[in-house]
């Protein structure tokens, strides 16, 4: 993976790969969390191998468009905490199908699906 271009915590992507800072990927990018009100980058929530995990900001050593390196080793790694916050609903594209009454109304009125975030 070559080095990137530094971008800010605004624009990272879902499905970065989070690596550790001896480089081996443990994960991608779920989403990132922020203080909206205060403008402060909080950390970001990571999808592993072993379920939704955060990493704090502290933890960040960079953020580029092709990788975000933390300084965690891969005991660090095995250690993350799950976020605690309330849980992150996603749109499901596959909401708009069906011939029941109840879709072809929610199809109507423009009601997307919401589902609750899974790990």
């Amino acid at each position: 993976m070559t080095e990137g271009t530094p971008i800010s915590y605004e624009a990272v992507s879902h499905g970065t790969p989070m690596t550790t800072k001896s480089g081996r990927t443990f994960g991608t990018v779920e989403h990132v969390l922020e203080i909206p009100a205060e403008d402060l980058f909080d950390g970001i929530v990571v999808a592993t191998d072993d379920g939704i995990r955060f990493v704090d900001r502290d933890r960040i050593l960079s953020i580029t468009d092709t990788a975000i390196t933390c300084d965690l080793d891969d005991a660090a790694v095995a250690a993350l905490p799950a976020p605690d916050g309330p849980p992150v609903f996603h749109v499901s594209a596959l909401d708009y199908e069906g011939k029941s009454v109840h879709d072809v109304v929610r199809r109507l009125f423009h009601r997307p699906g919401w589902k609750p975030e899974t790990d």
